[in-house]
Protein backbone atom coordinates (compact mmCIF):
# COMPACT_ATOMS: atom_id res chain seq x y z
CA UNK A 1 0.00 0.00 0.00
CA UNK A 2 3.03 2.72 0.63
CA UNK A 3 4.43 1.97 -2.60
CA UNK A 4 1.26 2.34 -4.13
CA UNK A 5 1.02 5.70 -2.31
CA UNK A 6 4.35 6.87 -3.25
CA UNK A 7 3.64 6.08 -7.02
CA UNK A 8 0.52 8.10 -7.42
CA UNK A 9 2.29 11.61 -5.19
CA UNK A 10 5.28 11.28 -7.63
CA UNK A 11 2.66 11.16 -10.51
CA UNK A 12 1.03 14.06 -8.71
CA UNK A 13 4.46 15.98 -8.40
CA UNK A 14 5.63 15.04 -11.72
CA UNK A 15 2.19 16.67 -13.21
CA UNK A 16 3.21 19.32 -10.76
CA UNK A 17 5.92 20.21 -12.24
CA UNK A 18 5.34 19.70 -15.83
CA UNK A 19 1.96 22.01 -15.67
CA UNK A 20 3.46 24.32 -17.44
CA UNK A 21 4.06 22.66 -20.79
CA UNK A 22 -0.18 22.78 -20.81
CA UNK A 23 0.08 26.39 -20.77
CA UNK A 24 2.50 26.66 -23.58
CA UNK A 25 1.18 28.38 -26.73
CA UNK A 26 0.72 26.90 -30.18
CA UNK A 27 3.66 27.18 -32.25
CA UNK A 28 1.50 29.04 -34.23
CA UNK A 29 1.37 32.10 -32.22
CA UNK A 30 4.80 32.22 -31.74
CA UNK A 31 7.07 35.44 -32.68
CA UNK A 32 10.05 35.72 -34.66
CA UNK A 33 12.94 36.00 -32.06
CA UNK A 34 14.47 39.18 -33.63
CA UNK A 35 15.50 42.45 -31.18
CA UNK A 36 12.63 43.74 -31.99
CA UNK A 37 10.28 41.24 -30.52
CA UNK A 38 12.70 40.63 -27.28
CA UNK A 39 13.17 44.26 -26.54
CA UNK A 40 11.98 45.19 -22.92
CA UNK A 41 12.40 43.39 -19.81
CA UNK A 42 12.10 39.84 -18.67
CA UNK A 43 11.95 38.27 -15.24
CA UNK A 44 13.28 34.68 -15.27
CA UNK A 45 10.28 32.24 -13.74
CA UNK A 46 11.54 29.07 -13.56
CA UNK A 47 14.70 27.53 -14.62
CA UNK A 48 14.42 23.00 -15.52
CA UNK A 49 10.71 23.61 -14.17
CA UNK A 50 11.06 24.85 -10.51
CA UNK A 51 10.94 28.66 -9.46
CA UNK A 52 13.50 30.42 -8.42
CA UNK A 53 14.09 30.54 -4.26
CA UNK A 54 12.11 33.35 -2.53
CA UNK A 55 13.40 36.45 -2.47
CA UNK A 56 16.18 35.61 -5.90
CA UNK A 57 15.61 37.00 -8.73
CA UNK A 58 17.21 37.44 -12.44
CA UNK A 59 15.78 40.52 -14.24
CA UNK A 60 17.43 41.27 -17.88
CA UNK A 61 16.53 44.25 -19.89
CA UNK A 62 17.05 43.84 -23.60
CA UNK A 63 17.47 47.27 -25.50
CA UNK A 64 16.82 47.40 -29.37
CA UNK A 65 18.19 49.83 -30.72
CA UNK A 66 22.09 48.92 -29.75
CA UNK A 67 21.63 45.11 -28.73
CA UNK A 68 22.63 45.91 -25.18
CA UNK A 69 20.98 44.66 -22.14
CA UNK A 70 21.37 44.86 -18.67
CA UNK A 71 20.88 42.07 -16.30
CA UNK A 72 20.40 42.63 -12.43
CA UNK A 73 20.15 39.52 -10.12
CA UNK A 74 20.90 38.02 -6.99
CA UNK A 75 21.14 34.36 -7.28
CA UNK A 76 25.24 34.36 -6.73
CA UNK A 77 24.70 36.78 -3.72
CA UNK A 78 23.35 38.84 -0.97
CA UNK A 79 23.06 41.89 -3.06
CA UNK A 80 22.28 42.73 -6.37
CA UNK A 81 24.58 42.38 -8.94
CA UNK A 82 24.17 44.55 -12.18
CA UNK A 83 25.87 42.86 -15.48
CA UNK A 84 25.56 44.35 -18.58
CA UNK A 85 27.20 43.90 -22.38
CA UNK A 86 25.75 43.32 -26.27
CA UNK A 87 23.87 40.66 -27.50
CA UNK A 88 23.00 39.13 -30.57
CA UNK A 89 20.40 37.05 -32.16
CA UNK A 90 21.00 34.87 -35.43
CA UNK A 91 19.63 31.62 -37.32
CA UNK A 92 21.43 28.13 -36.87
CA UNK A 93 19.92 26.11 -39.73
CA UNK A 94 19.65 22.78 -37.25
CA UNK A 95 19.10 24.36 -34.17
CA UNK A 96 17.02 27.57 -34.85
CA UNK A 97 16.83 31.23 -33.40
CA UNK A 98 19.80 31.66 -31.26
CA UNK A 99 20.79 34.04 -28.77
CA UNK A 100 24.55 35.03 -27.50
CA UNK A 101 26.11 38.15 -25.79
CA UNK A 102 29.20 38.82 -23.81
CA UNK A 103 29.97 40.98 -20.86
CA UNK A 104 31.30 44.76 -20.70
CA UNK A 105 34.44 45.31 -19.39
CA UNK A 106 36.62 42.35 -20.93
CA UNK A 107 34.40 39.66 -18.75
CA UNK A 108 33.80 37.46 -21.85
CA UNK A 109 31.05 35.53 -23.40
CA UNK A 110 28.06 34.29 -22.05
CA UNK A 111 28.45 30.63 -20.27
CA UNK A 112 26.29 29.26 -23.31
CA UNK A 113 24.56 30.00 -26.42
CA UNK A 114 20.97 29.61 -26.25
CA UNK A 115 18.32 28.32 -28.27
CA UNK A 116 15.42 30.55 -28.19
CA UNK A 117 12.54 27.73 -28.07
CA UNK A 118 9.45 29.80 -27.56
CA UNK A 119 8.59 33.19 -28.25
CA UNK A 120 5.31 35.05 -27.12
CA UNK A 121 4.33 38.83 -26.09
CA UNK A 122 4.83 37.43 -22.80
CA UNK A 123 6.62 34.26 -22.72
CA UNK A 124 10.22 33.43 -24.30
CA UNK A 125 11.54 29.69 -23.23
CA UNK A 126 15.44 29.36 -23.41
CA UNK A 127 17.54 26.41 -24.00
CA UNK A 128 21.42 25.67 -24.05
CA UNK A 129 22.60 24.96 -27.26
CA UNK A 130 25.07 22.40 -25.43
CA UNK A 131 21.90 21.02 -23.13
CA UNK A 132 18.42 21.73 -24.92
CA UNK A 133 16.78 20.03 -22.12
CA UNK A 134 17.57 22.35 -19.54
CA UNK A 135 14.64 24.97 -19.89
CA UNK A 136 14.72 28.44 -19.05
CA UNK A 137 11.64 30.82 -18.81
CA UNK A 138 11.14 34.30 -18.49
CA UNK A 139 7.90 36.18 -18.39
CA UNK A 140 7.75 39.82 -19.44
CA UNK A 141 8.19 42.23 -16.27
CA UNK A 142 9.08 45.49 -15.49
CA UNK A 143 12.38 45.59 -12.76
CA UNK A 144 10.45 46.50 -9.15
CA UNK A 145 11.71 49.98 -8.57
CA UNK A 146 13.60 49.17 -5.33
CA UNK A 147 15.69 47.05 -7.29
CA UNK A 148 16.40 49.63 -10.28
CA UNK A 149 16.89 52.35 -8.46
CA UNK A 150 19.34 50.70 -6.21
CA UNK A 151 21.48 50.85 -9.44
CA UNK A 152 20.20 53.74 -11.24
CA UNK A 153 20.48 56.56 -8.35
CA UNK A 154 18.38 59.84 -8.92
CA UNK A 155 19.78 62.62 -9.90
CA UNK A 156 19.37 65.67 -9.02
CA UNK A 157 19.51 68.55 -10.66
CA UNK A 158 22.38 71.42 -9.30
CA UNK A 159 21.30 74.89 -8.92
Amino acid sequence: MKNRFRVILMAIVAVMLCGCEENTPEPSTFLEVTPNNIAGTWALESFDGVALHEGNYVYIEFVRKDRTYKMFQNTDSAYTRVLTGKYNIYTDSEAGSIIRGNYDYGQGDWSARYIVTELTEERMCWAPLNDPSSICVYIRSDIPEDIYSAYVPDVEEEE
